[in-house]
């Protein structure tokens, strides 16, 4: 009787035990497939980008590619060369970051330091508004209303231009910087400031040599997630900077970026399979690369200053 009273006892402890493992089972399945999901998705992006690139590069040589100035692939003489497109990725982008940056930083030290928390719980939500905005939008309102703007004090500023994209791109970008950096910044332990005030440091200078010096890591972060953002963005560059693929280095000019050459071909009537088709896969490839790197370089940095610091 004793027996059969000490079964049902361990049974009873038994069948919750068994269900509390087969319930953290079915939570660790559903977590791996979340993370399996996200690298598989990346690893087939990858895969069908090197796949079709490699059609093109079969007919296309690499270094003609990386190094050719005119990039004319729907012409009837076509001409493979990437640089012009890279240009004006790399000048909307510079635009863009010369704006976001400093004023991102601005306003991350100002609601990290000096802000009251009324101020800090109105302006941080209102700033991340920027980031909900449609890009279509920024785009038209750069085409419309800031190139007719700096047509006023530029007037032989053309319609398209680089410096109008680069300008309101860069307002968007604010707050992925000042969000991330202001979040850096307020991490930072109360200790330190505290020591710094106790030295005789001013708010200002506790802020700017303290404060930003520990969250550096962070704040890199953000400059690299704003870089990648600028280098990525399509519809603001492709209303307000012009589908022209042009060499050139003058904000003042006109020119396409690769992700608005993507958005260019993709929408039109290319047959698949040909090499005028296979270019947007290349020029994909490219982009990847480049945010690849950036990524990296926003890795090291964000580990060198954690050991440092």
């Amino acid at each position: 009787m004793a027996q059969t009273t000490l079964k049902s006892r361990s049974r009873q402890i038994y069948k919750p035990k068994l269900a509390r493992q087969v319930k953290e089972k079915v939570i660790e399945f559903i977590l791996f497939l979340a993370a399996f999901s996200s690298v598989a998705t990346t690893v087939a992006i990858l895969y069908i980008l090197i796949k079709e690139s490699f059609l093109f590069f079969q007919e296309v040589p690499i270094v003609d590619f990386l190094t050719g100035t005119k990039w004319t692939p729907l012409f009837v003489n076509p001409q493979y060369g990437i640089l012009p497109l890279l240009s004006g990725t790399l000048m909307s982008a510079g635009v863009a970051l010369a704006v976001a940056i400093p004023m991102g930083t601005i306003a991350a030290i100002y609601l990290s330091e000096f802000a009251t928390k009324r101020v800090r719980e109105i302006a941080k939500p209102a700033l991340e508004l920027l980031a909900a905005i449609p890009t279509v939008v920024y785009g038209y309102f750069a085409l419309l209303y800031v190139t007719p703007f700096l047509q006023n004090f530029f007037p032989k500023l053309p319609g398209f231009n680089i410096l109008a994209a680069g300008l309101v791109m860069g307002l968007m970008i604010i707050p992925f910087i000042s969000s991330i950096s202001e979040d850096a910044m307020s991490a930072v332990p109360v200790g330190l400031r505290e020591g710094s005030y106790a030295m005789g440091a001013t708010k200002l200078q506790t802020a700017l040599k303290v404060v930003f010096s520990a969250a550096i890591s962070g704040i890199s972060s953000s400059y690299i997630l704003g870089t990648s953002r600028a280098v990525g963005e399509t519809m603001i560059v492709a209303i307000a900077a012009g589908l022209r693929p042009n060499l050139t280095w003058n904000p003042f000019d006109q020119a396409a970026t690769i992700t608005a050459f993507i958005v260019q071909v993709s929408l039109g009537d290319l047959p698949h399979g040909t090499i005028a088709y296979q270019t947007i896969f290349a020029a994909g490839l490219t982009l990847v690369l480049m945010t690849l790197l950036l990524n990296i370089i926003g890795h090291f940095l964000a580990k060198t200053y954690r050991e440092i610091y």
